[in-house]
């Protein structure tokens, strides 16, 4: 496993803990397709289908030094908007794939994990129905 996928990983790990945490139930990890990938796939307490892009990165030293000054691309931007299409084109084809998940009322979304990692510390901001 090369570095990369392995800092991948780890933050997968940590966002489903997170969402467990915040009692969100997890249906299915790492769901591909020759397209894209949905990295994590899960109900929100409210119901909702949620496709859950995780987005990496190793920080700097101290996590506290991280400033808007500091040459470091964010977990945030390394989502583009071909990503971004790539994984609303997969959620869309496992969504009507999937009917019996999606509840009438609240549907499916998207949501977006950044985490930024520096040693056994992290911070993780989640944004919802990106």
């Amino acid at each position: 496993m090369t570095y990369k996928s392995e800092i991948g990983q780890f933050g997968e790990n940590i966002a489903c803990r997170y969402l467990m945490e915040n009692k969100y139930k997890i249906i299915e990890r790492n769901f591909r397709q020759k397209w894209g990938e949905l990295d994590i796939i899960a109900k929100a307490p409210d119901k909702t289908l949620v496709f859950v892009e995780v987005k990496t990165v190793r920080g700097v030293e101290k996590l506290h030094t991280v400033n808007e000054n500091y040459n470091q691309i964010s977990a945030e931007n390394q989502l583009t908007s071909v990503k971004l299409a790539k994984l609303q084109r997969t959620a869309s084809l496992y969504a009507n794939h999937r009917l019996e998940l999606i509840d009438d009322k609240k549907g499916w979304q998207i949501d977006l994990i950044a985490l930024t990692i520096c040693r056994k510390d992290y911070v993780i901001k989640h944004y919802k129905n990106i």
